[in-house]
């Protein structure tokens, strides 16, 4: 698909990555439609771009957002799947000094699987059902997934939400392939977005010591994979590592 004939929905796209991914899809002439729970960010989008607050872990929220997109739009043909939250920790813990055990808590787990699974597959199922109800084809969804969904330690939560995307970009490539609806999803290492910038300096310099590739990503590093997804069109039911080589 050319990007150029994208009616595209970026969830999270007010800042990092899908703000990154906004701006390029709109510079390629696609019409593009951002959702994000920040209405201040949202505000300083470039002009061009539809916005509208958006809070992925609320179905009923995903819903009236896509209906809107379609009609701001007039159709709908797209989705890149970024919105995600991190809420670090050890599933069990031990503290050194006082032996008090502490445990990860429901809330923060909650959380987690709430934006990163739950909230992506409502926006999954909004956006197809869109495409199908008004039988658009072709139509193409980014799923952004991660490598820590080979397992990570202190992210019970975030892998569990991004193996789950993985696996189920592989169901769903063929649960909508009479459709003409691919799937497609991409795992990024360690990029530098306003969620990495928040992590503890020591375990980001230990991460970023550990990719053969010298750095850091770049967001940039992640849109030419997220690209290739959107054009290639025999790509389908794959998720794309894009890590710089790192191991955990």
């Amino acid at each position: 698909m050319q990007l150029k004939d994208l009616k595209v929905v970026v969830t999270g796209g007010a800042q990092g990555m899908g703000a990154h991914f906004a701006q390029r899809l709109h510079e390629a002439g696609a019409q593009v439609a951002v959702g994000d729970i920040s209405e201040e960010k949202l505000a300083a989008l470039p002009a061009g771009i539809h916005r509208r607050r958006l809070d992925v872990s609320n179905e009923e929220d995903c819903i009236a957002f896509v209906s809107w997109a379609h009609q701001a739009m007039g159709g709908l043909n797209g989705l890149i799947n970024n919105a995600g939250i991190l809420r670090d920790a050890l599933l069990v813990k031990k503290d050194k000094t006082t032996g008090q055990v502490k445990k990860l808590s429901t809330a923060d787990w909650n959380a987690v699987i709430g934006v990163n699974l739950t909230g992506a597959t409502f926006m999954v199922r909004e956006v197809v059902a869109k495409m199908v109800e008004t039988e658009q084809k072709p139509g193409v969804i980014v799923n952004m997934s991660s490598i820590a969904r080979h397992g990570n330690r202190g992210q019970s939560n975030y892998v569990s939400a991004k193996a789950a995307l993985a696996a189920n970009t592989v169901t769903w490539s063929k649960e909508f392939a009479p459709f003409g609806i691919r799937v497609g999803a991409i795992a990024p290492g360690m990029i530098e977005t306003p969620m990495t910038q928040g992590m503890n300096q020591k375990a980001r310099d230990a991460l970023v010591a550990n990719i053969p590739v010298g750095r850091i990503g770049l967001p940039e590093d992640i849109w030419v994979a997220v690209k290739f997804v959107l054009e290639c069109d025999y790509f389908n039911g794959r998720t794309i590592d894009v890590d710089g080589g790192l191991a955990f």
